[in-house]
């Protein structure tokens, strides 16, 4: 007890040193605006009242900012799970978010106790990169039809097929039109903002480019659409027993699945992210994962949104100069005040200026200036992250991480799995093939066409005393060549191998060399 009490306190110890406690509280500020605005579109893009996105935000300052992990990364609601949450809430309802969500931070939890915080750092940077680049299209597709005021279609492509209409509708309808430019104009802002001078960008760009919409849709009275507000206490909906029962279907735990593999990669590669850019201590990244989930597990409990660490919050958190985790705890108190003193505020905003900020913050999720350098320098990369991107579009989340992944493993088989073939004649008309490297099935069409094109008069040896590796497939398949490649009035192909490749094959000792005997011929 006193060694996690001891892990709680010392990220706070430099608040003891002159200064650092007014750049917290000052770091706090900047997170509060920057997550302000974030946390609402969130909300409302995922189909959820606004008030959970806050609800999100305050869990992720007020409990996950005290526990121990990394110290500056701030949680809250993230733009990367907007599409999945707003699949599983049109699935299932919102009523069932809340018992998803609770499993994902049980999840969470069992996977930091066990120590499987590290792996999720194995994952394949290209397949987050996809997973984020395909999340970003869709949010991009989504968005705007909402920016339009349109309701947006179910799938990835209605949403592509459907962008020719959307267009007609908007040049044919003022109201329409109307919201679009008011939804470009947010997005413009938010271009511009860092060009500007630096007094100006004290103010963070989301929060000067939902209030200027804000106070541009006011002032000239428009006819757009504006966030619907319900009160914190009547849009919290904790999970009844009903939704609880209902998480061992499959379909559900596929969700689960997919929220938690997710959420955590998110969270730890954003941890990541945040340890390059501050000189403090380094992330923790099985506590990390346990935070999360007891983060996550709370936002269960009240039916509200599930969190990761954002890196668009932490990064502003390092920027604004915060030393200890009091900035990101108090981010989530001013979250709190404000849900409390100021719930109208956010009736006044319009719908399209969020799905113009969600529009940016989709456009940069895609690493479009990495995709040219990796596929120059690594095709095989660049194929998965395409594949990733795109089979999220056309299919799901889960399937197009599932997809991806498994594209990740096989072109890392294929990559290890290099094998060399070397014939050479030696005097007597014997011939000699060597093979060097790792023979495996993903190489036996290229080993198979250059020995079924050898003489079938001549006598042969196949050295595989140089390989590392033989798997099982690859060793059989060599055997049954060598029985039966030679003509019958031919001296038998010879197969020399090694302990180590016989070994690596799983087929027992080796053996120095061996003749194929070829079977009577009639």
């Amino acid at each position: 007890m006193s060694s996690f009490l001891s892990s709680l306190r010392s990220p706070f110890r430099p608040l003891r040193e002159p200064g650092v406690l007014r750049q917290d509280f000052l770091a706090s500020l900047v997170v509060f605006l920057v997550a302000l605005p974030l946390c609402v579109g969130v909300a409302v893009a995922s189909g959820v009242p606004a008030e959970l996105g806050l609800v999100t935000g305050i869990v992720g300052g007020l409990v996950v900012g005290f526990l121990p992990g990394s110290a500056l990364q701030v949680s809250g609601p993230a733009a990367g799970l907007t599409v999945l949450v707003f699949e599983a809430v049109q699935e299932f309802g919102l009523g069932m978010l809340g018992a998803i969500v609770l499993l994902t931070g049980a999840l969470q939890i069992i996977l930091g106790l066990l120590r499987c915080g590290r792996w999720f750092r194995a994952i394949s940077v290209s397949v987050v990169q996809g997973m984020l680049a395909g999340i970003g299209l869709v949010l991009i597709l989504g968005q705007l039809y909402t920016m339009a005021g349109a309701e947006q279609p179910r799938s990835g492509l209605d949403k592509i097929a459907g962008l020719p209409g959307l267009l007609a509708d908007v040049l044919g309808d003022t109201a329409s039109l109307t919201a679009a430019a008011l939804g470009l104009g947010t997005i413009a802002v938010l271009v511009l903002w860092p060009k500007l001078p630096a007094a100006v960008r004290v103010v963070p760009a989301p929060l000067a480019a939902v209030a200027l919409a804000t106070a541009v849709s006011a002032g000239l009275s428009l006819d757009v659409a504006n966030v619907t507000v319900r009160g914190l206490v009547d849009a919290i909906q904790p999970p009844g027993f009903g939704d609880l029962a209902a998480l061992g279907s499959v379909a559900v735990l596929g969700t689960v699945l997919a929220f938690t593999l997710i959420a955590s990669a998110e969270s730890l590669f954003s941890a990541a992210a945040v340890d390059r850019m501050h000189d403090g201590p380094r992330t923790q990244y099985d506590k990390e994962l346990v935070a999360q989930g007891i983060g996550n597990t709370v936002c269960g409990v009240l039916g509200a949104l599930p969190m990761t660490a954002v890196i668009v919050r932490s990064s502003a958190n390092v920027a604004a100069g915060a030393r200890t985790p009091l900035s990101r705890v108090l981010h989530g108190a001013w979250l709190l005040l404000f849900a409390v003193l100021l719930p109208a505020a956010l009736g006044i905003i319009p719908l399209a200026a969020l799905a113009g900020v969600l529009v940016h913050a989709g456009c940069k999720l895609i690493p479009v200036k990495e995709i040219v350098p990796l596929a120059r320098a690594h095709r095989g990369e660049a194929l998965v992250l395409a594949t990733t991107a795109i089979a999220i579009v056309v299919t799901n989340m889960f399937e197009g991480v599932v997809l991806g992944l498994v594209l990740a493993v096989v072109k890392s088989a294929w990559d290890t799995s290099h094998v060399h073939l070397d014939v050479r004649e030696l005097t007597g008309g014997r011939m000699v093939v060597t093979l060097t490297g790792n023979a495996t099935f993903l190489r036996l069409p290229r080993i198979l066409e250059t020995l079924e094109a050898l003489p079938k008069d001549r006598p042969i040896e196949l050295d595989l005393t140089a390989v590392r590796h033989l798997d099982h497939a690859c060793r059989t398949t060599l055997e049954n060549w060598a029985l039966r490649h030679n003509d019958s009035d031919t001296e038998a192909v010879r197969m020399k191998t090694s302990p180590m490749a016989a070994s690596s094959s799983g087929s027992g000792s080796g053996t120095e060399s061996s003749t194929a005997q070829a079977p009577a011929r009639h």
